[in-house]
């Protein structure tokens, strides 16, 4: 006799752990949507396929313990943190299920181990294309400089957008090229601004903010044009703007040169407390992930200028 068909191999899984029963269950007692029925069944398979490689028993002889091998396979294959979360809210429906059956005496889901979800990478610009987006600022528009200040800051300092619209001229410290910026919790830190964004800021102030001020300011660095404080709304109007004339066809935010000045603080080989210290972060793990950026970076440079790094 030849090998077993896997259509064949796959039924006789689901018969063998009562998935039909199982998916009914979810339609008719749990009420589920079809899709979510659909993605439960998935993993189920899944599952059950694991368990045949393993050559693990029937549902009564499964425990804590493979349910935690299960999980680390999962991890193993580089799935998401999510996606594995969601077999393992199958997995818990799927035993509760056999328990209030009697198909098994105990539920070994309670002591599953749960992977953290991993924090999502954040976008940011490749150095050319930071570069490309501060000078893309409209050379005839009336705020040139304004908008110009807005972006070499942003990139030069990383602060936040709401740091940004707080600051007042008296924040600025031109003869060391600092700023003071009011970050979250009312934290106060000293921020390097760079030659660059500096003569650009100092521009802005001998030229287009005595234009704009008409006195209702209260004391803001970034005016509009009725002479009010810059809104963020503002802000990000002038980086979306400024990226589109850059060709930048992707989304950009005040953020992403946010994330961007650190990608490439890092990449330049700056050391992970100082970039903690400029961006404000009250914990260092909020910095690290950059860390994963820049590894992200090596490995794609590496892919593309080593003889051997792709074929």
């Amino acid at each position: 006799m030849g090998p077993v068909p896997r259509e064949d191999r796959a039924d006789a899984l689901a018969r063998r752990y009562h998935l039909e029963s199982f998916l009914d269950f979810l339609a008719l007692e749990r009420g589920l949507r079809t899709r979510t029925r659909e993605a439960y069944g998935s993993d189920m398979r899944r599952f059950f396929a694991y368990l045949e490689e393993a050559a693990a028993g029937g549902p009564t002889e499964i425990g804590h313990q493979d349910l935690d091998d299960y999980t680390a396979h999962l991890l193993g294959q580089g799935l998401a943190a999510t996606t594995i979360r969601r077999a393992q809210s199958a997995l818990r429906a799927y035993f509760g299920f056999l328990a209030a059956e009697g198909i098994v005496r105990e539920d070994p889901t309670g002591r599953m181990a749960r992977p953290r979800a991993a924090r999502k990478l954040p976008e940011f610009l490749s150095q050319d294309e930071a570069a490309a987006l501060v000078e893309a600022v409209d050379p005839d528009s009336p705020v040139y400089w304004r908008d110009r200040a807005v972006l070499e800051l942003l990139y030069a300092t990383g602060m936040r957008v709401s740091e940004l619209t707080g600051l007042s001229p008296s924040d600025l410290d031109a003869e060391h090229g600092n700023t003071l910026v009011f970050g979250k919790g009312g934290r106060e830190r000293l921020v390097p601004i760079g030659s660059v964004a500096l003569e650009v800021v100092g521009r802005y102030l001998r030229s287009v903010r005595p234009r704009l001020d008409k006195g209702v300011g209260k004391g803001a660095l970034f005016l509009n044009r009725r002479g009010t404080r810059l809104s963020r709304m503002s802000v990000w109007t002038i980086v979306s703007r400024a990226a589109a004339r850059a060709g930048i066809e992707r989304r950009v935010s005040p953020h992403t040169l946010r994330h961007s000045c650190a990608t490439h603080l890092l990449e330049g080989g700056a050391d992970l407390a100082a970039v903690q210290e400029l961006l404000g972060h009250a914990d260092i793990s909020t910095t690290q992930i950059y860390t994963h950026l820049d590894r992200e970076y090596l490995r794609e440079t590496h892919r593309r200028f080593h003889p051997r790094g792709s074929l």
